[in-house]
């Protein structure tokens, strides 16, 4: 018997022994349910040439030709990615719109006897409740932002604060980028849809009662763009002051940056992105540090003039309530734990010294 459902809370989801997407792999990396597996009905190529001929020839040949490609594709699934399946397996499939493409696959599921659910709407669904929570009112949860200067340590101590049980949103995580102009990884940024749709997932397996902690950002996450509500809700929320000495954060950035650091072209590349309120003699001369393999030297002088001076004029605008302060003179486990110690206590008793 097929079960449909619309319920893709967390609680649901991991009731499932797969979450199957049978949408294009190009539909898949746009975005798709945390956890799911693509098992494509129809590849890219496959699905554009049935969707031309339906168009533009026979809408016969079309579904006799898609009928016979997406049979192969099922049986291929049956015996490659479910081979290892026994009776107890329990899937739930989509595709875009809950129609054709996952219709085909819960037939031949239920009729292995598998108990199959498909999710009714499909990925469309899901998107609705990403976009409904997500752009709707703000976060029930209470926010507590990390604040601080560029090289302070937020993003570890961040980390250090999760591995302690404390609720986190890591939202240079979720985004694939630093948040800064070198911000840059390797694997690159996920679509907007999928940055929100692990945003909303993370969300929503919080505890509302219990704080949350965020690093400060900029309404962009390189050029993935925070929810509106959830940016505001930022704005308002209580502080916790991160500070390290200049040598501390300037080996903190050299380490944390030496991806784009190794990279002499994409470096000069940014370099040459930098506000046109900065000198061009002095952009001229950070680029040539850069060539000459300068990197601590030129960490130290764009913290000095470029990022502390941002960050001063965005505190100075601030007008939100410190539940402390917390200075890191090191960036060994030891010195984190122990400062995420402090924070932790900050959160649990209320406004004071952290």
């Amino acid at each position: 018997m097929i079960r449909r459902t619309v319920d893709l809370s967390p609680t649901a989801r991991d009731g499932f022994g797969a979450l199957i997407d049978v949408r294009s792999p190009s539909e898949f990396a746009g975005d798709h349910v945390p956890g799911a597996i693509n098992l494509p009905v129809l590849n890219d190529a496959e699905r554009t040439a049935v969707g031309t001929e339906y168009v533009q020839g026979s809408k016969f040949l079309a579904r006799r030709t898609g009928a016979a490609l997406v049979a192969r594709n099922i049986a291929r699934h049956l015996e490659e990615a479910l081979g290892d399946r026994d009776g107890s397996f329990r899937p739930l499939v989509y595709c875009w719109r809950g129609g054709q493409r996952s219709g085909a696959m819960v037939t031949v599921m239920d009729q292995v006897g598998w108990p199959v659910t498909v999710l009714d709407g499909g990925y469309q669904t899901w998107r609705r409740e990403v976009a409904r929570v997500l752009y709707g009112p703000p976060p029930a949860q209470r926010l507590v932002l990390l604040d601080g200067p560029t090289g302070a340590g937020k993003t570890a101590l961040l980390a250090a604060l999760s591995r302690r049980g404390v609720q986190t949103l890591d939202l240079e995580a979720m985004a694939g980028h630093r948040g800064s102009l070198f911000g840059a990884m390797p694997d690159g940024q996920p679509s907007q849809k999928m940055f929100e749709t692990r945003l909303y997932d993370a969300l929503s397996r919080l505890d509302p009662a219990r704080p949350v902690v965020v690093e400060a950002e900029s309404s962009k996450v390189g050029a993935r763009a925070l929810p509106p509500a959830l940016w505001a809700a930022m704005g308002q929320a209580d502080v916790i002051e991160v500070d390290a000495p200049a040598e501390v954060r300037v080996a903190r950035i050299v380490t944390d940056y030496a991806g784009i650091a190794a990279d002499p072209e994409a470096l000069d590349e940014a370099l040459t992105r930098l506000p046109r309120h900065h000198a061009k003699a002095a952009i001229t001369e950070w680029r040539a540090m850069a060539a000459r393999g300068e990197i601590a030297e030129l960490a130290a002088e764009l913290m000095a003039t470029h990022y502390d001076p941002a960050w001063r004029r965005m505190t100075a605008a601030r007008d939100r309530p410190v539940l402390g302060e917390v200075t890191l003179t090191g960036g060994d486990a030891a010195t984190l734990d122990q400062a995420a110690a402090q924070i932790e206590a900050a959160l649990d008793g209320g406004r004071g010294a952290a």
